[in-house]
Formats: structure tokens, C-alpha cells, sequence
């Protein structure tokens, strides 16, 4: 995992913050893949994923049930 720079985040420059954002999405979307995979391999339901995360099962479920069923 990469070390995350504060300093960007407080930068003025508006590009540098937002490839900081950029790079929180993709660290957070890394993490939520990796989590969900885990979760259903011991046997959460995509509603318990999804309450977890805070969005319905549904949502879970369109976002990463497709990848499920390609493992």
C-alpha cells in the first residue's frame, strides 16, 4: 500500500488535490473489492455486505455480483 501524502490534500494547487482525490477513489474502491470477495467467501449475504457498506443489497450486489460469478 502506498503511503498517502497529506500534504497534497492541503496543496492550493487544484490539480494536485484532485489527483489526491482521484487516488483515495481508487484506493477505496481496491479495498471495497477486496472485502466484499472475502465477505462472500464466508458466506455474507449481499445484504450484510450492504449493510455494512452503508447502500442496499442491490446496489452490492449490481456492483459486485458480476464478479462473483466470473471466479
Amino acid at each position: 500500500m502506498n503511503e498517502f501524502d497529506m500534504e497534497r490534500v492541503r496543496s492550493a494547487d487544484p490539480a494536485t488535490g484532485l489527483r489526491a482525490v482521484g487516488a483515495l477513489h481508487r484506493l477505496a474502491e481496491r479495498v471495497e473489492v477486496e472485502h466484499v470477495a472475502k465477505a462472500r467467501a464466508a458466506g455474507w449475504s449481499w445484504e450484510d455486505i450492504g449493510d455494512a457498506l452503508g447502500v442496499t443489497r442491490q446496489s452490492v450486489h449490481a456492483k459486485h455480483g458480476k464478479r462473483e460469478r466470473n471466479v
